[in-house]
């Protein structure tokens, strides 16, 4: 089946501005123009547009859309499969969220009696999908399902006291570590105890510590840009610094 611009705005839900845009950056064009000027629409610009949508809801940029879909080894069934994936996820975090304020309005009414551990059900998972959204792949790729679903586990089980204790064990480090790099010795006593509670939040984090795992991820500190971020936004170099620390106590410098 053909579809004018119209008629296929009407069908997706959008403006035939937002259509003509995509034409005109090269994202979805018409599978033709006819006789009276007009843009066609066929199968395959339905099922692009869809992707399209489909990325939009996710959050994905257009231009991020463009280069996936334009790839010529882009897979549409995968890419469906991953959407289902991501939507399950998503749909899972709503319905913790819905159960939890349900939850909470029974217990304000007196219906019920809620445990500090379920009132924070929803908030953890939301913590979850946000982080797995932003470093998910590049954290899967390096250290494997088991080891994420593992750390996801440990971060569903805290409890209020356990996630309190968590934060301040980071607002800790964060301290520690802005000492240390005063001293500008990775090796020295400051920077050894910031490796130290990087290790113990590490456990927290995961459930497990290993030396191989410590060490990864102080790597990808000072490799990417997104996790570099967080400990030089109060003075640049800190997250090389706390690489350099962990390598250290953990023996992976040599």
């Amino acid at each position: 089946m053909e579809y004018t611009v119209q008629r296929l705005g009407e069908l997706a839900g959008i403006s035939t501005r937002t259509l003509r845009y995509y034409d005109e950056i090269g994202i979805l064009k018409p599978a033709r123009i006819n006789s009276s000027g007009y843009r066609i629409y066929g199968q395959k610009e339905v099922d692009r547009l869809q992707q399209i949508l489909f990325y939009k809801e996710l959050g994905v940029s257009l231009e991020e859309t463009k280069e996936i879909i334009t790839n010529p080894a882009f897979d549409a069934k995968k890419a469906l499969k991953q959407h289902l994936g991501k939507l399950l996820d998503k749909r899972l975090q709503i319905d913790t969220l819905i159960a939890n304020v349900e939850k909470t309005l029974a217990v304000t009414e007196g219906r019920i009696e809620m445990s500090d551990k379920e009132k924070f059900e929803g908030f953890k998972q939301k913590l979850i999908q946000e982080n797995e959204e932003k470093y998910g792949k590049e954290v899967r790729e390096k250290f494997g399902d088991e080891a994420v679903e593992g750390s996801n586990r440990a971060f569903k089980s805290m409890t209020k006291e356990d996630y309190a204790a968590f934060e301040a064990l980071e607002n800790e480090i964060l301290k520690t570590l802005a000492e240390a790099f005063k001293t500008g010795d990775p090796a020295g006593k400051l920077g050894q105890k910031a490796a130290v509670l990087h290790k113990q939040w590490i456990e927290k984090a995961w459930g497990s510590y290993s030396k191989e795992a410590h060490a990864g991820v102080a790597q990808m500190y000072a490799a990417d840009d997104r996790f570099t971020a967080y400990y030089d936004k109060e003075q640049p170099g800190m997250a090389v610094f706390l690489r350099d620390a962990v390598h250290i106590y953990t023996d992976m410098s040599k």
